[in-house]
């Protein structure tokens, strides 16, 4: 039975017989891909319990149904795993990741913005964590600005809240305390939107910092997101 070029959906033949289960396959494989999105690209072994329609990225390393289909859009259909081999230009979401990548005909690139024949590329990316606060009048988060990117802003919610002798705190870097903004709540829900007047390049990896004004931290929980450009080399 011969197939379309690009989803491999089966076509009918002529006086075909049972011809619903032909039109009802493809059906279901324009289904899955489109608006196209996966559980995970990062499990090598096909899940016991699926739901119809579920798709997934095969890693390197796939085994038991999913051996020999590495890179492979693997989806479950009629009870049992199809595949499809993605083309240049493909764009789809990783659920478990929050992230949208796409295909370059070789490999997938995450949040591109633009690229180049041989994999130079633009990427927007947010680098997101729950920070818990200890006692002290500085809290450094360790280094979540990654070396070689350029960052737009950091925004960041209370979700549990700040404790201590503060009357609000500020956020910044080692060497600028308030380069993201001062005179932060406290509360739970108080939010923080810290812009600077220009995007800041960082060349080595980097940590964020809290200062408690006037007095010290004694806990809470701040989730923070650093919005950030990274920009690759090309390949060989």
């Amino acid at each position: 039975m011969a197939d379309t070029a690009t989803l491999k959906l089966p076509l009918l033949a002529a006086s075909q017989a049972q011809k619903h289960v032909t039109v009802n396959e493809a059906l279901a494989r324009i289904d899955a891909a489109l608006q196209l999105s996966v559980v995970s690209r990062s499990l090598a072994t096909p899940p016991a319990i699926v739901e119809e329609g579920t798709c997934y990225l095969v890693p390197l390393g796939g085994v038991n149904a999913w051996d020999g289909e590495d890179g492979k859009l693997a989806f479950y259909l009629n009870g049992g795993w199809d595949f499809l081999t993605p083309l240049s230009g493909w764009r789809l979401y990783v659920s478990d990741e929050a992230v949208s990548v796409s295909f370059d005909g070789t490999e997938w690139l995450d949040n591109v913005l633009s690229s180049s024949p041989f994999g130079a590329a633009m990427r927007a990316e947010t680098v997101e964590f729950d920070f818990d606060l200890s006692a002290g009048t500085t809290a450094l988060t360790g280094f979540v600005i990654p070396q070689g990117s350029v960052v737009l802003a950091v925004t960041g919610l209370v979700v549990t809240a700040i404790t201590g002798t503060l009357s609000d705190w500020s956020l910044g870097v080692d060497v600028s305390d308030t380069r993201y903004g001062s005179g932060y709540g406290i509360g739970t829900g108080s939010w923080v939107r810290g812009l600077t007047s220009q995007p800041q390049a960082y060349y080595s990896n980097t940590q964020l910092k809290l200062t408690a004004n006037g007095g010290d931290f004694a806990a809470g929980t701040i989730r923070l997101s650093v919005h950030l450009l990274r920009f690759d080399v090309p390949r060989a």
